[in-house]
């Protein structure tokens, strides 16, 4: 029993600490409320815009590093490096910066090549959430042409809207909501041949997911008011979480009306409408008046969706009353409006209005001892979605392939935003299937000459419809990829490289079936005809057996070099005649030859073709026309015979095809010489050495390594 009171006891103290801690909390808060400093409980709650994720503020041509806070709006700007890669920067005259109603319009950033120039933003809270993105330009005349550009404006691959000026100073502003699809968003100015596109900034609002909620993905901003304001000022950024800009606007026959106090001081709808904005209003001159206005969008076939923002900002009695109806062109369209007092309210229908007159009246109700009023209001026109992005598998594997291969320039340059719609501003190099219903993809990619290097990666076969590739001309490396898993690949050409090994079997099929037109001509290492692998595994083994061989000869011959040098410094020998041995005498007879014979053989030794430290060699021909080449010992060479003796008798007893041929000797007193096979073409050293210019081919150079291993 005392057990379960002491676990009573202790939940009751829990329980009271909880509360307590709660009521502490709410009072410290209702006390901050209630001393009047309304304003400054809403800075506390105010956000910062580069605190928050998915905002954007983009200064369009200043050059990367030069960020900044605007001393008119304090927001941070951020150079435009990151998010283009072509256009260039410019500033506007200085005669017009004046004139310029923030920093932002002191520079631009200008696109006079290419049709199709786009920002990629990526948006950090990800995609199905709703963004206000906001375009700003000011001509300032920053080309000293005097002349005032016309193009077109896109939010992805639709139309957002053509800009255009009035005169140099006129400041364009284009705001949508839009709820991207995609995880990157493109706005792309759109050369359209009436002057070069630019751009002055480029800004990007995170908004409540519970705001702005329509059917339509796209809302162009026509007008945005903040009716009966009292500063004639815009409206925007601190006083606004969300940086709407919202313009000064009074209605006909209206009389202002505007409170001191903070509205909205406890909490915020879903909009987060400004304190600013909501403070002031309107109502009819006369009381018993229906406040009426209207507007003309210009486009007679648009849609369009009204939001209007009313807040209670007079105090009335007990007995006092504010109800009223609003119809829209003659139909009833919000039925008993209440405002509340300091605290906002919006009414958006609930649904779109088609056409472009719209025409309000705001009437009492009988039982209404005041009139109607409105605090703020915004229209926006609906963007219909005309053309469906391409097929995002082939756009991240083209994506892919422009970031490998750096496609920075030459074609790179028109590869921005969407790669095949709008179909007239597609990449260059690509053909797109578009049949107006499913999203576009990519048939056909054409990068001929383009400066490729590397191997072919793997994106390529991720373009699962592609019907015709060209990649010829460039320098590939490494082996051919299985393109016969691209069912629809009818043309594949992939000359001029430098791949290597087996064309793949099921592609070679293809080929042969006359499914697909392969060319992999110029391709020297790829193997076309056969099984590869096993003679390309086997170069290796065969040149370091060939190198071995050489280098066997070269330290061999330095060797030999040394040690007749050594013998040739030595004290002559003797004039008498060098004796052979008699047993190779008299086993060698007939090939014997006089000293005059050996003068008549190298005409006189008239051509020398080498000579070394104890000898000369000189060429010479028999009577038969047969070459030999006939060493002579020089007379002063030290240990000279003993060296030719050993040579004569080595080459008399050895017989091998790869060796030279012994044809005879000369020993005569004073006359001593060597008769062997003149090799015409060089020997082994020669054949291998780069001196040479006609290489050997394969079949030789493998005769050449199984020889010397024979011996």
């Amino acid at each position: 029993m005392d057990g379960k009171w002491r676990c009573h006891w202790a939940w009751s103290c829990t329980l009271w600490c909880v509360l307590a801690y709660t009521v502490s909390e709410f009072t410290g808060k209702s006390i901050v409320m209630a001393t009047g400093k309304n304003s400054m409980h809403h800075k506390q709650g105010r956000r910062k815009l580069d605190d928050v994720t998915g905002s954007i503020c983009i200064d369009c041509g200043i050059a990367e590093g030069l960020d900044y806070t605007d001393d008119k709006t304090q927001i941070h700007y951020t150079s435009d490096a990151q998010f283009i890669g072509t256009g260039t920067s410019k500033s506007i005259s200085h005669k017009f910066i004046s004139d310029t109603p923030q920093r932002t319009f002191t520079n631009v950033r200008s696109f006079p090549e290419g049709k199709k120039n786009c920002y990629t933003l990526r948006h950090p809270e990800g995609r199905n959430t709703i963004y206000l993105i906001r375009a700003s330009f000011m001509y300032g005349n920053y080309d000293d042409l005097n002349k005032l550009p016309q193009f077109d404006l896109y939010i992805g691959v639709n139309l957002w809207d053509t800009v255009m000026f009035d005169n140099a100073t006129h400041v364009v502003i284009k705001e949508i909501l839009h709820v991207p699809s995609l995880d990157e968003l493109y706005v792309c100015l759109l050369n359209t041949d009436k002057g070069t596109p630019f751009i002055s900034a480029l800004e990007v609002r995170h908004f409540d997911h519970s705001s702005y909620r329509t059917n339509s993905k796209l809302l162009s901003l026509y007008k945005r008011f903040d009716i009966g304001s009292t500063t004639n000022e815009i409206v925007r950024y601190d006083k606004d979480d969300y940086d709407r800009m919202w313009y000064p606007y009074n209605l006909p026959d209206s009389t202002p009306l505007n409170t001191s106090f903070t509205v909205d001081s406890l909490n915020h709808t879903a909009y987060h409408l400004p304190s600013a904005v909501m403070k002031t209003a309107v109502r009819p001159t006369n009381e018993n008046d229906s406040l009426e206005f209207e507007f003309d969008t210009g486009q007679p076939t648009s849609e369009s969706y009204v939001y209007m923002h009313f807040a209670e900002i007079e105090v009335l009695n007990e007995n006092e009353s504010r109800a009223f109806d609003i119809t829209l062109n003659g139909k009833l369209w919000a039925e008993y409006v209440t405002p509340t007092y300091l605290q906002s309210n919006t009414i958006d229908g609930n649904q779109s209005i088609r056409g472009s007159k719209l025409k309000f009246s705001m009437h009492k109700k009988p039982n209404s001892t005041h009139p109607p009023i409105l605090n703020a209001m915004e229209i926006y026109i609906v963007k219909e979605f005309l053309h469906s992005p391409t097929n995002q598998d082939d756009v991240k594997a083209i994506i892919n392939i422009k970031s490998h291969y750096k496609l920075a320039s030459s074609v790179g340059k028109s590869w921005q935003g969407d790669p095949c719609a709008p179909s007239k501003y597609s990449w260059n190099g690509l053909n797109c299937s578009n049949n107006g219903y499913n999203s576009p993809t990519i048939t056909a990619l054409y990068l001929a000459s383009s400066g490729l290097g590397g191997t072919i990666i793997a994106s390529f076969l991720e373009l699962k419809f592609l019907e015709s590739l060209d990649l010829s001309n460039n320098s590939l490396t490494g082996p051919l990829p299985d393109f016969s898993q691209l069912q629809h690949l009818k043309a594949l050409n992939l000359s001029g490289n430098r791949l290597s090994g087996q064309i793949p079997s099921l592609l070679k099929e293809r080929s042969n079936n006359g499914s697909l037109l392969l060319s992999v001509d110029g391709n020297l290492d790829l193997c076309q005809e056969g099984p590869c692998e096993e003679d390309k595994m086997n170069i290796a083994p065969l040149v370091a057996g060939i190198l071995s061989v050489v280098l066997f000869f070269i330290v061999l011959g330095i060797v030999l070099n040394i040690i007749w040098r050594r013998r040739c410094n030595r004290k002559p020998a003797s004039k008498q005649a060098v004796r052979l041995n008699e047993e190779v005498v008299l086993k060698t007879n007939n090939t014997q030859f006089t000293y005059s014979q050996i003068s008549t053989i190298t005409n006189n030794f008239d051509k020398m073709i080498g000579k070394g430290g104890c000898g000369i060699v000189y060429l010479g021909s028999l009577q038969d026309g047969t070459q030999v080449a006939v060493k002579m010992l020089l007379p002063k060479c030290p240990q000279g015979s003993q060296q030719f003796q050993t040579e004569a008798q080595l080459l008399m007893r050895v017989h091998h095809k790869n060796l030279a041929s012994f044809v005879g000797y000369c020993n005569e007193v004073g006359h001593t010489g060597i008769i062997y096979e003149y090799m015409a073409y060089g020997n082994l050293e020669e054949y291998l050495s780069d001196a040479r210019r006609e290489p050997l081919s394969w079949r030789q150079r493998i005769q050449i390594a199984v020889d010397a291993a024979q011996g």
